[in-house]
């Protein structure tokens, strides 16, 4: 059964680029095949690059983007740790009740859909009582906001907290800083502005977050998320290190993930940021000549992850079903949101103002018949 050729421009999966999608094509060799080794080497580095970190501890999980964040909760908190998460929509609670599974008592911080949480609102909390982690979105996919995480960074540090943040859908798109800002442990995924297909995990892990993890009182309640087990088989950055038996890798996978990583170094950070501003004002514009708007204020939106206001007498179900037939995707909202907008992604080779003019077009032609 052949599958249809879609335009993606939902919160994820965005299109690989072809070069990616011909990766996954090359020959299988086996996880443990010294050419695969030298791959996993070499992504570990171009990864590094990306999340902007010299952490050893940084891999794409065999497993998706909650998976990696998962891998954060279950090897940083364990039964009577505190932990603080910043709520600001559905992600965030999210991130909560993996903190909860963890063993943590959570306190939440919460903010309006589409705003961001003020720094002094954690440190505010963090006078209250002391914390293991603080956690944060910092790229609400259910709103569109965009969390400032590097002042909230630096005060967890000053309570002797951990700082991790969700960046399944900045990464790659925006900034994302680790070292700079402080961060102790962040997660992305691989199918967002990375440009890779689903089904991986990166993860970053800090020397305090190592460290913290090394002093846990209860043992390791995961045994395939064990940081421990992990690096026995992705190497403990030695460079003598015999790698040990933990999974089998997903290997074609790998190859598409290695491609993607090259193609976004080949571009430069910068340029692939500019891109993704580029593209969400391309979009912006053509969303104001269909008289449409963005549910998100301008002061914290994200360029990747657009949350379109749904205009009043409009069939949300029936633009989305519509668009779909001619090939274009776009995703609803979430909780609240449900019915009230369009969640609509320009992430990595979608960030593009061609691609965008066919959504734009898609959407004119089914606004049209649904304002007749």
């Amino acid at each position: 059964m052949p599958a249809p050729q879609r335009l993606l421009t939902g919160p994820g999966p965005s299109n690989p680029p072809p070069e990616v999608t011909r990766a996954l094509a090359e020959p299988m060799v086996g996880h443990l095949d010294p050419f695969f080794t030298s791959l996993m080497d070499e992504t570990m580095e171009a990864l590094r690059g990306l999340f902007q970190t010299t952490n050893h501890h940084t891999i794409p999980m065999s497993a998706t983007g909650s998976a990696g964040l998962e891998t954060i909760m279950l090897n940083l908190l364990e039964p009577g740790d505190e932990a603080i998460v910043g709520v600001i929509g559905y992600f965030g609670q999210r991130l909560a009740e993996m903190a909860r599974r963890a063993g943590a008592t959570v306190r939440l911080v919460e903010a309006p859909l589409g705003e961001v949480i003020d720094p002094g609102r954690i440190e505010e909390e963090l006078r209250r009582g002391p914390a293991r982690l603080v956690a944060l979105v910092h790229a609400e996919t259910s709103t569109g906001a965009w969390q400032p995480v590097e002042e909230i960074a630096a005060i967890a540090h000053e309570h002797d907290a951990l700082i991790a943040i969700d960046c399944v859908t900045s990464l790659g798109g925006v900034p994302v800083e680790v070292d700079a800002w402080g961060i102790d442990a962040a997660g992305s995924c691989s199918q967002k502005c990375i440009g890779a297909p689903p089904g991986l995990g990166p993860v970053t892990f800090g020397p305090r977050a190592m460290a913290t993890r090394a002093a846990r009182q209860h043992p390791m309640t995961t045994w395939y998320f064990d940081l421990d087990l992990l690096f026995a088989y992705w190497g403990d950055g030695s460079g003598t290190h015999t790698r040990a038996f933990h999974h089998t890798a997903p290997v074609a996978s790998l190859y598409a993930f290695h491609r993607a990583l090259q193609l976004i170094h080949d571009e430069g950070l910068d340029e692939r940021f500019a891109r993704h501003q580029a593209a969400h004002a391309h979009f912006v514009s053509g969303l104001d000549r269909l008289g449409l708007s963005l549910f998100t204020p301008a002061a914290h939106r994200l360029p990747m992850l657009n949350v379109v206001n749904i205009p009043d007498g409009v069939d949300d179900h029936r633009v989305r079903s519509r668009l779909l037939e001619m090939g274009i995707e776009i995703a609803a909202g979430f909780g609240p949101l449900k019915g009230r907008a369009w969640r609509v992604g320009l992430m990595g080779y979608n960030a593009d103002p061609d691609r965008i003019d066919v959504l734009l077009g898609g959407l004119e032609e089914v606004l049209r018949d649904e304002r007749r």
